[in-house]
């Protein structure tokens, strides 16, 4: 997050105050979206001067992109949380605690809905607010960004080998979850359960070429 911070907190108040202003946007992002969202408000909520909003973020695409980052920290956190608890018997199953994670967050973390890893979504299930596809990154692709997250993570839960075709697998995979997933949220608010059981089918079928 440091990267897309204007400047690092250092102090514990810095940390709880930047803290403070990521939650709110969040909430704000399901209150009224992401174009009706003003730092003035978002400094209000978080008892902060607008002052301090711009010591730490440019603007609020600023705020937002620390947001979706904490986000897919979250979520590859809760990933391996459950991964360690769980008695896996085939990395099949990897896929399917994966997207139930991110079916979970989608239903139950405030602005998860609107912003989840980066793209901004008007409305859940898109469709998304233009100039918002690299927002992880500035350079690459959010696809991309957590597809080598993903991959450093199933290398070191699997011991699975490295290499430039499962690279390209598992953005293919990531983008092909994304586009399911927002069909599943168009579909329903709550998110179409069979449109969900049809995206673990289709990842686990595609990466199975990739994946010992």
């Amino acid at each position: 997050m440091t990267s897309i911070l204007r400047r690092r907190p250092a102090q514990r108040r810095s940390v709880e105050r930047v803290e403070r202003m990521l939650d709110e946007c969040a909430l704000l992002l399901d209150e009224i979206g992401y174009e009706a969202m003003t730092t003035k408000e978002v400094a209000r909520r978080a008892e902060v001067p607008i002052g301090t909003f711009y010591q730490f973020f440019h603007d609020k695409l600023g705020l937002v992109r620390a947001l979706a980052l904490r986000n897919l920290e979250a979520f590859l956190e809760r990933i391996s949380e459950r991964f360690a608890a769980a008695d896996l018997r085939h990395w099949t199953e990897l896929v399917d605690l994966a997207i139930d994670e991110f079916v979970d967050m989608k239903r139950g973390t405030p602005g998860f809905a609107v912003v989840d890893f980066g793209e901004v979504l008007t409305a859940p299930g898109g469709p998304a607010i233009p100039g918002t596809k690299r927002v992880l990154d500035g350079i690459q692709d959010n696809s991309a960004v957590v597809a080598d997250r993903l991959r450093a993570l199933i290398q070191e839960l699997l011991d699975a080998p490295a290499g430039p075709g499962l690279d390209r697998a598992l953005v293919v995979a990531v983008e092909a979850t994304d586009a399911v997933l927002k069909l599943a949220f168009r579909a329903d608010p709550r998110g179409d359960a069979e449109l969900i059981a049809e995206c673990k089918h289709l990842v686990r079928r595609y990466l199975t070429p990739h994946l010992p």
